[in-house]
């Protein structure tokens, strides 16, 4: 019940910074920083709705919004008609570096700034037992280029 409401109470509190300072949701950061990180910043749609917990359906609409504002384009696929990319745009990754910048920071402050540097070591170390081998790579957060 602890992890439940402390899951709630985090993502809220970051959702809601989120949206204030630059109008985007906890998803659409969430596939934006996918996207900024995949090679050739694309990704295949389905392998995107894994990575970031959604259906296709929920992919689709969430990726409507994101073309729509020109951070992220459909790509055909050469050798398979039947598959499609999302691929961030120039447009789109200058909006990830300018709302990773806050939101790293939202993070510290909702998070990071009650653990001591131990405590915070300590956390990671016992989160990653948590994963399992078919969960998506932890995504870096050095710049991406």
């Amino acid at each position: 019940m602890g992890f439940l409401r402390a899951h709630a109470s985090l993502t809220r509190q970051l959702s809601a910074r989120l949206e204030a300072a630059h109008g985007l949701t906890l998803n659409d950061y969430d596939v934006l920083v996918q996207l900024a990180y995949a090679p050739d910043r694309q990704l295949r749609r389905v392998d995107l709705a894994r990575s970031v917990l959604l259906s296709p359906s929920g992919i689709t609409r969430l990726l409507d919004g994101l073309e729509r504002e020109g951070w992220v384009e459909k790509g055909l696929c050469p050798s398979d008609a039947r598959v499609t990319y999302a691929v961030l745009t120039e447009t789109g990754l200058a909006k990830f570096k300018a709302v990773r910048i806050t939101h790293l920071a939202d993070i510290e402050s909702v998070f990071g700034s009650r653990f001591n540097s131990e405590e915070l070591a300590a956390l990671s170390s016992l989160l990653g037992r948590l994963l399992t081998p078919e969960d998506p790579d932890v995504v870096c957060l050095e710049e991406p280029v």
